[in-house]
């Protein structure tokens, strides 16, 4: 069902009409019908709430949220990280005195965005904080963006400061002499800099006040303030930030009360907090209940049941491929002692989720779905294995959305006679659209028009109305059931991650020996998502050269981004239109039994793109060789 879309109070008197008028018949004619009731008035409770808070003067913001719970219960435990514990008025007294810092020593000013460039750990939730007390909207940059592509995310959300880890101090180094000429400032949140130039600020943090900041600092902020930037799809090369406005931050916190989170669970985040699931729904979910977030650097498939154990954990968070590896893990004796209760997350397979159930124990799992930049989502309420929610009856009226058949191949909707959309019947495959309303509305990306534009689809069902193209294939089945199916044209999803076609094959295009270049995902047996494969046409008179090119996509691109197998044509195959064409080749995948055209693999030991062979070819089928 869709859940990230703001839902109008009136809504409510809606709800009530409703029950009014439905059939007594209505429960044994549709099975799910007080299933779809009772996720419907949870979300027209969580809608109002928001509102109302955010209509409020002053605004009752998350911050503000925090800071009642910081007021009732300021000794329980908001973060635990490896050996530390950090209570809600520790969090209160470290951004209290981080913000004064901000504000006198870094002179911010309301609405200067400030770049977060952190790991996982406590600083970036009193960073986070501190930020939100001067109204400074925070830029989360994704650790392991470099270079040029750093440099573009600034420039997007108009960071004019850094705030970053010394264990990103290579990173920095990097790109700082191009952000002293672009006149930004970079510090480091440590006891000591490891970088000539550059203040570590920890020492003036420790010793500054703790008391609360004057209200004054956030008297401009409304419902519509940008409140966070995250970066998605573009993290290949060229990020693009997506706006996350106060209501919006409020909604998506809301998610895992929406699930069933209470105030005594302790939720486990592996996630990055530089993506929505890790900061908003993670730690923004503890905000906004009043729970315990236990937070780790790195995922570790071994360690991962030793930490619920250890911290008491109730609530794990997840995308696709960490079940997978925890399925993955070899068997242990006392894989069903935890205390686990609940699952929260995205992407998982239904043979997976199977699997995970079956060795585990009998967690509930809550899938759901949505865009970081996405006006509306899916939960999976019901527990259906392999769905990502349901198409609710009710809340379809107030947060509208549409499968429409979708040209793959031309990579664009497909369209009648009127110039209109076609809507997909049940069990067929179709774009996911979500019109733009007031309730349901699309942010877009700071400082990218372009790409703000080309999210929006026009005369869909009316010539005139506008929808958010999600970019994303679903199929509804004839029960009402949502499941995802693939990511469509330019970007598929891989470690987790979303990459953009585009945006590699621009990077890969800088390449001396490569005169074309066509990247696509393929499916490999036992891993989530597509794996990154790149079809190159070479310059005349010159050779493949592996140890260079795994050299230089190690430099320039994330290693999620980084093509794992290469596919040597002597021309790539176009369109009438001079569109490169993926379908072909994501079906051949990478069979070199099948293949004639030479083939390489990224082979991280030897530090190069070698000779895909029939061996390692069979390797990677038995899932002896790790991708």
């Amino acid at each position: 069902m869709p859940a990230l879309g703001a839902v109008t109070a009136a809504a409510a008197a809606g709800l009530v009409l409703l029950l009014l008028l439905v059939p007594a018949a209505a429960p044994r004619l549709f099975p799910l019908f007080w299933a779809d009731l009772v996720a419907f008035a949870g979300l027209v409770r969580s809608s109002v709430r928001c509102q109302r808070r955010l209509n409020r003067q002053p605004p009752v913001t998350l911050l503000d949220v925090f800071q009642e719970h910081v007021r009732r219960r300021p000794r329980w435990p908001l973060l635990r990280f490896q050996d530390e514990v950090y209570t809600y008025e520790d969090i209160e007294r470290w951004s209290n005195r981080a913000a004064r810092v901000f504000s006198q020593h870094l002179e911010l000013q309301p609405g200067q965005t400030v770049a977060v460039f952190l790991p996982n750990e406590p600083t970036y939730v009193w960073t986070w904080l501190a930020l939100a007390k001067l109204s400074c909207p925070m830029a989360c940059l994704n650790c392991n963006v470099r270079g040029r592509a750093l440099q573009h995310a600034l420039a997007a959300a108009q960071a004019t400061l850094i705030l970053a880890s010394p264990d990103l101090q290579a990173a920095v180094e990097e790109v700082l002499p191009a952000l002293e000429r672009d006149g930004i400032r970079v510090f480091y949140l440590s006891s000591t800099s490891p970088t000539l130039g550059i203040e570590a600020l920890l020492p003036a943090i420790e010793a500054a006040s703790d008391e609360p900041l004057p209200a004054h600092h956030r008297a401009g902020i409304t419902a519509k303030s940008k409140a966070i930037y995250i970066y998605t799809s573009g993290t290949t090369g060229l990020p693009k930030a997506a706006v996350i406005t106060e209501m919006k931050l409020m909604m998506v916190a809301n998610l895992g009360q929406l699930c069933g989170l209470r105030s005594d669970d302790v939720i486990y985040t592996t996630l990055p907090l530089y993506h929505s699931a890790g900061l908003l729904i993670g730690v923004g979910g503890c905000f906004e209940v009043g729970a315990t977030c236990v937070l780790r650097t790195k995922f570790s498939a071994s360690q991962f049941w030793d930490d619920c154990r250890r911290y008491n954990v109730s609530v794990i968070q997840y995308v696709g491929e960490l079940m997978r590896y925890l399925c993955n893990a070899p068997k242990r004796a006392d894989d069903r002692e935890h205390g686990v209760r609940l699952a929260l997350g995205n992407g998982l397979r239904a043979e997976v989720w199977k699997e995970f159930l079956q060795r585990f124990g009998p967690i509930s799992i809550w899938e759901f779905y949505g865009a970081t930049e996405g006006n509306a989502g899916f939960i999976n309420y019901t527990g259906k294995i392999g769905a990502v929610g349901r198409a609710n009856v009710f809340l379809k009226c107030f947060s509208p959305f549409e499968l429409i058949k979708y040209n793959v191949e031309e990579d664009k909707p497909i369209r009648d006679e009127r110039g209109l959309c076609i809507r997909v019947r049940p069990g067929e495959t179709g774009l996911l659209v979500i019109k733009i309303t007031k309730n349901t509305p699309f942010h877009g990306y700071a400082g990218d028009s372009r790409m703000t534009e080309k999210k929006v689809l026009r005369d869909v069902l009316v010539k005139g109305d506008t929808f958010f193209n999600s970019g994303d294939l679903l199929m509804m089945d004839h029960e009402r059931f949502i499941y995802f199916q693939d990511r469509v044209g330019d970007t598929f999803r891989w470690k987790g991650e979303n990459v953009a076609t585009t945006e590699v094959e621009a990077t890969l295009a800088l390449v001396n020996f490569i005169q074309e270049v066509n990247v696509y995902g393929v499916s490999v047996p036992g891993c989530e998502g597509r794996c990154g494969m790149a079809a190159i046409c070479l310059k005349a008179g010159t050779s493949f050269e592996g140890e260079s090119l795994y050299a230089f996509t190690g430099d320039t691109l994330p290693s999620y981004a980084a093509p794992r197998f290469v596919r040597i044509q002597d021309a790539l195959e176009i369109t009438g239109t001079f569109k490169q064409c993926k379908g072909n080749l994501v079906k051949e995948g990478f069979d070199p039994n099948v293949i004639k055209d030479p083939l390489f693999f990224r082979d991280d030991k030897k530090k190069s793109y070698v000779p895909l062979n029939p061996d390692i070819y069979a390797a990677i089928l038995d899932m002896k060789l790790n991708l």
